[in-house]
């Protein structure tokens, strides 16, 4: 018992860890009715990283994670202008569309590369199980200077998640804080599923 407790002991951190942040951000998703947003950025975060390691990244390490991060930001700045007042094309649907051309590709990329099919079912389901204490606390700092910039302008964003027609009739720039929300999004869905997954992400 005592050895099953000390295993899983850093795999239920790392979880409680994932909760916090992804519990905040997920309020503000469902106020957005952008339901699918987070599995879309965490695609193309895994989009980045197979990329990565068709290059020679590596499938962890600093080199796959800045790949993972610089396509999630693109899919931060995607979604950011493509926010309307009136929309004649719901989000939801480009969210779709992005989703889907980054699994596609993706697949494509894992083809070509040395071990693609393993990457890709590594990318998918995760490696929760074997994270270390070390990426644990990489992670939480990461996650609680994200806190700490929502908690600074937390007015900005819950005006612009859960009264936009307000922070348009004042005047607010918020395709600027729409970027800035994604932006924080796509650092932590990175982190997220580089433990994780994108299957459990979404799931969180």
């Amino acid at each position: 018992m005592t050895d099953m407790l000390s295993l899983m002991a850093a795999p239920f951190a790392a979880c409680v860890v994932l909760v916090g942040i992804h519990a905040y951000l997920g309020m503000h998703v469902i106020q957005r009715k952008v339901i699918f947003v987070d599995l879309a950025l965490a695609q193309l975060a895994a989009l980045g990283a197979t990329f990565g390691f068709l290059i020679g990244a590596g499938h962890q390490g600093p080199g796959a994670y800045l790949f993972s991060l610089g396509f999630a930001l693109v899919g931060a700045a995607i979604f950011a202008m493509t926010r309307m007042r009136h929309a004649r094309v719901p989000q939801e649907a480009i969210i779709g569309i992005v989703y889907a051309v980054a699994l596609a590709a993706a697949i494509l990329v894992a083809d070509r590369a040395p071990e693609g099919a393993e990457h890709i079912k590594e990318t998918l389901a995760g490696t929760i199980l074997w994270v270390t204490w070390p990426t644990i606390g990489k992670t939480a700092l990461i996650y609680a200077g994200i806190g700490v910039w929502h908690i600074l302008f937390r007015k900005r964003f819950f005006q612009i998640s859960f009264r936009p027609e307000e922070a348009y009739s004042e005047g607010r720039r918020v395709r600027l804080w729409d970027f800035l929300f994604y932006l924080t999004f796509a650092f932590v869905i990175t982190s997220s599923v580089a433990i994780a997954g994108v299957l459990m992400v979404f799931s969180f």
